[in-house]
């Protein structure tokens, strides 16, 4: 489903307080295959914390009644019923919504997070509903996307290259993204694991030199205090790293006093990431993306990456150099256009390759 912000249905959504009804509703059953913190209250009822882009969340049942409860004033939402054309929701806060106008019958509803927040996390409790919970159609592939504001979807809607902070975050839509769209082509689970701005050892232009995308990874929220464990196991992974290392100049009191340094470092450490992956995931499939922008720079350590882990024994990998992006998104990033090029190039190698 190829979505753009212009088909997004904008409506008028009603907030109310559940009143004495609300002791009728009861939880339904919560599919995520998200990096989320579960926590649950003396009823046993869940509460759902995130960090990372492109989380969602899926229920079904059978009946007319659905109440989603909301604990969120900084991200936005889209909400599908059955299919239908999302329903923008930005931030809740602390709100019920009643989903309105829901005929009798079997329901599958989903909750994505499509906006990036990078310094807070957010809460959803639920949903809930008087009816009879029905049982969602299981998914036997899982897939996952390590990478930056390529794979965040960074401004990806926007009309313009030139974007204040407020159309940014407005015009971000993670779903729209290649991995999403690439893991939705195949009817399969998936984790976006970005950060913008971060990179293997540098961020762009440098900045929080003590941190990287590597150190963030092991954590289930971005506050780094609680490591991510799960039965998550996916057939595929596939990381795009590596265009804040090299897209700026080095600069004074850096690290790395030459390129060369830098290129051996990103190496390495890719390398090594990659390594622990394998250990983690050893059926994975792993697809390393570049872009072959930076005079090539990028493009060429990373295929020095794929070299020095195929002669270390990992059959599994392979890179993806793209090309041919017309960069119309916020401040010169990929646009929904090139995601759809992006996610159609995925497509095809894991068509064609059976990484499945």
């Amino acid at each position: 489903m190829n979505l753009t912000r212009f088909s997004i249905a904008l409506v008028s959504l009603s907030w109310i307080s559940l009143s004495a009804h609300s002791a009728e509703l009861q939880q339904l059953p919560t599919h995520t295959s998200s990096r989320v913190l579960v926590t649950s209250d003396e009823a046993g009822n869940k509460a759902y914390e995130y960090s990372w882009p492109a989380i969602y969340f899926e229920t079904a049942f059978n009946g007319d009644s659905l109440t989603i409860k909301f604990d969120d004033d900084q991200n936005n939402f889209h909400l599908i019923i059955d299919s239908q054309t999302p329903i923008a929701i930005k931030k809740p806060g602390k709100q019920d919504y009643v989903v309105p106008n829901l005929t009798p019958g079997k329901h599958q509803v989903r909750l994505e997070k499509i906006s990036e927040t990078q310094s807070s996390t957010g809460r959803f409790l639920g949903f809930y509903s008087d009816d009879k919970a029905a049982k969602l159609p299981e998914r036997k592939r899982q897939i996952e996307f390590i990478g930056d504001s390529f794979t965040v979807g960074y401004g990806n809607t926007s009309s313009s290259r030139e974007c204040t902070n407020e159309e940014l975050f407005n015009t971000t839509n993670s779903q729209l993204a290649f991995g999403p769209l690439t893991a939705k082509h195949f009817n399969a689970d998936y984790q976006i694991n970005a950060s913008s701005g971060f990179g293997i050892v540098r961020n762009y232009n440098g900045h929080s030199p003590d941190k990287n995308l590597i150190g963030l990874y092991p954590f289930t929220l971005h506050n780094n205090h609680y490591i991510y464990a799960s039965n998550w196991q996916p057939q595929v992974i596939v990381i795009g790293l590596g265009t804040n290392d090299f897209s700026t100049k080095l600069n004074d009191g850096e690290r790395w006093k030459t390129r060369e340094e830098l290129q051996q470092d990103y190496v390495k450490k890719y390398t090594q990431l990659v390594k622990t992956l394998h250990t983690k995931n050893p059926k994975a499939h792993f697809i390393l993306m570049a872009s072959d922008k930076m005079e090539g720079e990028l493009a060429a350590q990373v295929g020095n990456v794929v070299a020095t882990l195929k002669a270390d024994g990992l059959k599994k990998v392979d890179s993806i150099i793209f090309s041919g992006l017309d960069y119309q998104g916020c401040h010169w990033h990929p646009s929904a256009k090139d995601d759809k090029l992006l996610a159609d190039l995925l497509i095809d190698y894991l068509s064609k390759n059976k990484a499945w």
